[in-house]
């Protein structure tokens, strides 16, 4: 173990982080390119284009808590978490690389059908993304004692990953969708593969928790509770990335593809960018103050207000960029907090599997996006649907989270 490592300094927090900002990057690349590269190269409709982005939630639903309990139980590559990481950087690179090609894939082939291609392609994307996102969360659980320590290495990790997410949407505003997929499969690559090399991971998580924490089990009563709170900030957020370019479509009448990529990105920036500087200097000190859920629950609300806001008065993109810096506030939040809320309830010992199973409020939310709210939006006359039913989802969650306990009590 390095000793940055066995002083948890601040580069070893960096270094921590950066597997989860390659996922989270990826994730950035497919929200600022998949929709536009259907919408405005292949012609898919809103309905068709809910479906493609319900392919990797479907992959994401067995396949996170499967990856999850296997790597609790396994040990090669030098840990548990690592060959995991390694194997979806990887593949989440390749499948990155593949998003242009989605009509040269499909003549090439010979399939006959670019929703089939496409479907394949953002399945393998978000399949890798799962493979990873699990063991790059898992792994800050592993090596960091719980409290403050496990608290700082989740908004950390979320202060560098919006950095680079708000990086790529500033390529994707300046340079283009095609000049950040290349930098993308790049980056994706590299972060995943190279800070692993510096971590050492534990035999048994156990290693670097106290003993009164060994001694506590899983709350199922408040982890459930925590479920279903954040799996209504999912189905609104989740709605804003897949159908956004429907809103600016109608309200700013974005229909050049150029147009539409740049608003996108730079929407995107500023939610990334801004809620690249909440984590450390807000959510962190907030926490200590008030307790972890008061701040998300504060987060969220203010998340939610920012839809509304949207919805009612956004008629330009200067207004747009303006409420997109309060949204950023709650993205910070949902992406970083619950995590550590989370990991104080259950076994220790099955934190890839409950992590695993933390990701259902994720990837359910967003099958309700795509099969259920993409027809809604579709038929909708006024496209502002799409951050009504935001507002109204985070506002859901917000309330949900009244009913979320600060710590665990230690259940026998």
């Amino acid at each position: 173990m390095l000793p940055f490592q066995k002083k948890l300094t601040g580069a070893f927090y960096v270094v921590l982080g950066l597997p989860a900002t390659a996922m989270g990057f990826g994730l950035s690349i497919q929200i600022a390119v998949l929709s536009w590269i259907l919408r405005t190269r292949y012609g898919l409709d809103i309905h068709e284009i809910g479906i493609v982005w319900a392919a990797g939630p479907i992959a994401g639903i067995l396949g996170q808590p499967i990856i999850g309990w296997i790597s609790d139980g396994v040990w090669f590559w030098g840990g548990r978490r690592r060959p995991f990481i390694f194997i979806g950087g990887l593949l989440a690179a390749l499948s990155i690389l593949a998003l242009p090609y989605i009509g040269l894939i499909d003549e090439t082939l010979g399939i006959g059908s670019i929703m089939a291609v496409a479907i394949t392609v953002a399945l393998t994307l978000d399949l890798a993304i799962n493979i990873s996102f699990n063991p790059t969360r898992s792994i800050i659980a592993d090596v960091t004692p719980e409290g403050e320590p496990r608290t700082k290495g989740y908004t950390w990790m979320q202060a560098i990953s919006n950095f680079f997410g708000a990086g790529a949407y500033l390529i994707s505003a300046l340079l283009g969708n095609f000049t950040l997929i290349y930098i993308g499969t790049a980056v994706v690559f590299l972060f995943s593969v190279i800070p692993m090399l510096f971590i050492t991971e534990p035999h048994e998580p156990e290693e670097v928790e106290s003993d009164e924490v060994k001694a506590t089990k899983t709350d199922w009563n408040q982890l459930f509770k925590i479920y279903f709170a954040h799996s209504f900030s999912w189905v609104g957020i989740q709605t804003m990335f897949i159908y956004s370019f429907a809103f600016l479509e109608q309200r700013f009448e974005a229909n050049d593809p150029d147009l539409l990529g740049s608003i996108i990105g730079w929407s995107f920036f500023i939610l990334n960018g801004a809620g690249a500087i909440f984590p450390i200097f807000l959510l962190e000190p907030l926490s200590k103050k008030i307790g972890k859920v008061k701040t998300h629950l504060l987060s969220v609300a203010s998340m939610s207000l920012g839809y509304f806001l949207i919805f009612i008065f956004v008629k330009n993109t200067v207004m747009m960029y303006a409420f997109f810096i309060l949204l950023s506030i709650g993205w910070a939040a949902v992406v970083s907090l619950p995590f550590a809320i989370m990991t104080e309830k259950v076994n220790k010992k099955r934190m890839g599997f409950f992590m695993g199973i933390f990701n259902l409020s994720v990837v359910l939310p967003q099958l309700v996006s795509s099969f259920v709210l993409g027809s809604v939006i579709q038929n909708a006359g006024d496209k502002g649907m799409v951050y009504l039913i935001s507002g109204i989802s985070l506002a859901v969650s917000a309330f949900l989270w009244f009913f979320v306990n600060e710590k665990s009590p230690h259940v026998k």
